[in-house]
């Protein structure tokens, strides 16, 4: 078997990689969260893993303090605990991934799934729809669409006296 990354296909993982494990989490251009943050349990999966299922413990739980994580500016752990309130057990934020046969897959699995989270927790709030009236045309076409659904309808009752 051939390890060359150019022949198989793999690109070597660089320091910096977000695919790589160890090293800050980068959840944003103006976060990340340190890896000492970052709290990393490990247990046995369920599922596929032929004779080393039972000996392996491949299934991991990354948990990241939200409430009391200091590399998250005041603002933002407000929004944070606020949009992750459900998901939160005493301010600490917990995903597993058991998905992978491999530890490391698993590791980088949790790691992508916190990310994700955070990023969607820290976005800033949508802008406010500003209400619009409805345009004459389109007042006119949808009383237009419903009178010719009620001809429809009107035309369907018929005398009902053929057999």
């Amino acid at each position: 078997m051939n390890s060359d990354p150019e022949v198989t296909g793999l690109s070597p993982s660089a320091p910096g990689d977000s695919t790589d494990v160890p090293g800050p989490l980068q959840v944003s251009r103006a976060v990340s969260v340190p890896e000492a943050e970052l709290s990393w349990r490990f247990s046995r999966s369920s599922g596929p893993g032929g004779q080393g299922v039972n000996t392996t413990d491949s299934r991991v739980e990354l948990s990241f303090d939200v409430q009391r994580s200091p590399s998250l500016p005041e603002q933002l752990r407000a929004r944070a605990l606020g949009r992750l309130a459900p998901r939160l057990v005493d301010g600490v934020l917990t995903v597993a991934a058991s998905e992978h046969r491999s530890q490391l897959q698993n590791r980088q699995a949790a790691q992508q799934r916190l990310v994700q989270l955070l990023r969607q927790a820290l976005a800033p709030p949508a802008p406010r729809r500003r209400p619009t009236r409805p345009t004459r045309g389109s007042q006119e076409r949808r009383l237009e669409a419903k009178r010719q659904r009620s001809q429809v309808k009107r035309g369907r009752r018929g005398g009902g006296g053929e057999p």
